[in-house]
């Protein structure tokens, strides 16, 4: 995670440091925002930009342009998040030893110089308990747990090993834990609660003010038998005279990803990203999974069929879809049903009631505009939540969340999909040839929705290592394109290929049969519309996917996650 202050005099540079796709692609990079700053944009004021060196007035900037360009970028392509400093330093437990600039790569866990924090998360589906037919949470079972989370959260301390004394020191000086949830969005859909609603937001403050409560009440009782951290005596619970902890802090929301897969639940506090998808097993079996409650809702009321699962597979969400009922649709909601300003509000909801922060991506539909990034940002901040994150559907060179059956070539779907897509029995397409230095290259591509889905190649007279060559091509390179990979993305890879047999034909030079394939794909789909693999902002159909398993991965709790087999960029 890179966070620079908005006050650094290089805050313009550092906004627009990943406008490019292809630069700092391994750094989550946020702006520090402070309560002045947004006092003055509100205000349509200045505000100073600061030398940290010599902590002197270097230039002022009119605070909304600051903003709006932080906003614009955002809105381009997802980064640069933002943080808001002053609410994370008002809950810094131990400001004596210094505040709070930075938080770890997903946003969820404010920490100082020095510092790592031990995170642990429990799986609130399994606290659901039906008493006269009607779902309720066991709370007496999540408290019991909670404190054994507690505990165990504690012994993870003195069993590792930090890389330096000073993180040792630190670590070990304030003992922070994150004990945070996931599953609630199953949780949510056993309950019969839409998560878009008065009643979601209810349950999410009523349940994390209950964990809240009961984890502080644990690390009372191991500080009574243990000793409180050693820092607490410069902490502000010493200051506001409570009880000693045994642990700065106890709550954190923090991404699930690798961990809900594992459990079998839905990840933090994100609603689902699909009711079903399908997962590819070893022997190239394409299996189904289905949400288990949904599966369950769909079989009692009696409109479960395997081709109703397969379409929702294809879509991701159900309210596009004929057949099932109303009701069962409203409670069934996954990330792209759900408005903006509801996931700016559950985060809020379990940010009142956690000691860190709290993960989670608030996800924008493609036609979203820098104006509605805006009043997200807003809202996050009227709210009092640390931070936020957004992703506008589509904003990425290398989409993480694909949307629906597209409007043309380039445009985005609307619904979550497969990375592979399913080949219809009927297609149209087009031949072309063009002249190699092995022979007559025929290269036939097919269409889909506007957009190419296969390319076959054959080359004639050129002997059958060449033939397979060729053939091999075009194989890799159709289930690219039913992958959801830009024309422009394999145009440039094959383009610029040399082979042994360069030869000039009407257009220039053709270096060799990758080179040829690619150029006729470039006639074809960019340049027809003047527009070149140089200067194309480009939009994927289908998403990136996952370097593991090749499975499309997922933009949420500002990270890209792989619900497939684990896989998070983030670790």
């Amino acid at each position: 995670m890179g966070i620079l202050r908005v006050d650094h005099p290089d805050i313009l540079e550092f906004i627009t440091c990943k406008q490019h796709d292809n630069e700092l692609n391994n750094f989550n990079i946020s702006v520090g925002v402070t309560d002045a700053f947004m006092q003055a944009v509100a205000s349509g004021g200045t505000y100073d930009l600061i030398d940290p060196a010599r902590k002197q007035r270097v230039t002022s900037l009119a605070a909304g342009e600051v903003y709006q360009a932080l906003v614009r970028q955002a809105w381009s392509n997802g980064d640069p998040g933002i943080i808001f400093l002053d609410r994370m330093n008002r809950d810094n437990p131990t400001p004596s030893l210094g505040a709070i600039e930075s938080t770890n790569p997903c946003g969820e866990q404010p920490l100082l110089p020095m510092e790592a924090c031990n995170l642990g998360s429990i799986n609130l589906a399994r606290f659901v308990t039906t008493a006269k037919e009607k779902a309720a949470i066991d709370y007496e079972e999540l408290r019991r747990v909670v404190w054994q989370a507690v505990h165990f959260l504690d012994n993870t301390i003195d069993m590792s090993r930090y890389p330096l004394p000073a993180i040792d020191a630190t670590v070990k000086g304030n003992r922070k834990v994150g004990l945070g949830v996931m599953g609630f969005a199953d949780l949510l859909f056993q309950l019969g609660i839409p998560y878009n609603s008065e009643e979601a937001l209810k349950a999410a403050d009523e349940l994390m003010h209950f964990v809240q409560t009961e984890a502080h009440a644990a690390s009372r009782e191991l500080a009574a038998r243990r000793g409180s951290f050693l820092n607490f005596p410069g902490s502000i619970y010493f200051e506001r005279k409570q009880e000693p902890l045994r642990n700065a802090t106890l709550t954190t929301i923090a991404p699930t990803g690798t961990l809900s897969i594992i459990a079998n639940c839905s990840s933090g506090i994100e609603p689902l990203f699909a009711l079903s998808f399908i997962r590819n097993v070893m022997d190239n079996d394409r299996l189904p999974e289905v949400n288990p409650t949904f599966e369950a809702v769909a079989r009692q009321r009696g409109f479960y069929s395997p081709e109703l699962m397969a379409a929702i597979a294809r879509k991701g969400s159900i309210q596009a879809i004929d057949g099932i009922p109303a009701d069962v649709k409203k409670v069934f909601v996954t990330a792209h049903d759900v408005c903006p300003e509801w996931h700016v509000r559950m985060q809020a909801a379990f940010q009142k009631h956690t000691d860190n922060a709290v993960s989670k991506t608030v996800n924008l539909p493609r036609d979203a505009t820098a104006e509605d990034v805006r009043k997200i940002y807003d809202l996050a901040y009227r709210l009092g939540c640390k931070g936020v994150t957004i992703y506008r559907d589509g904003s990425k060179e290398n989409q993480v969340l694909s949307t629906g059956a597209s409007a043309g070539a380039g445009a985005p779907s609307k619904g979550v999909q497969a990375a592979v897509r399913e080949r219809p029995e009927t297609l149209d397409g087009f031949t072309t040839k063009i002249r190699t230095g092995y022979g007559h290259l025929y290269v036939t591509v097919t269409e889909f929705d506007g957009r190419p889905f296969e390319v076959f190649a054959t080359i004639g007279k050129s002997g059958r290592s060449t033939t397979a060559k060729t053939e091999a091509i075009g194989r890799l390179v159709s289930l690219a394109l039913r992958s959801g990979v830009e024309v422009k993305q394999i145009v440039d890879q094959l383009k610029g290929i040399s082979g042994e047999q360069p030869i000039f034909q009407e257009g220039g030079l053709v270096l060799s049969i990758p080179d040829a394939i690619a150029r006729v794909l470039e006639r074809r789909y960019l340049l027809k519309n003047g527009i070149s693999p140089q200067n194309r902002q480009v939009n994927t159909l289908m998403g990136t996917t996952c370097p593991e398993c090749s499975q499309t991965v997922s933009f949420e709790e500002g990270c890209q996650v792989c619900h497939f087999c684990g896989y998070t960029k983030c670790g």
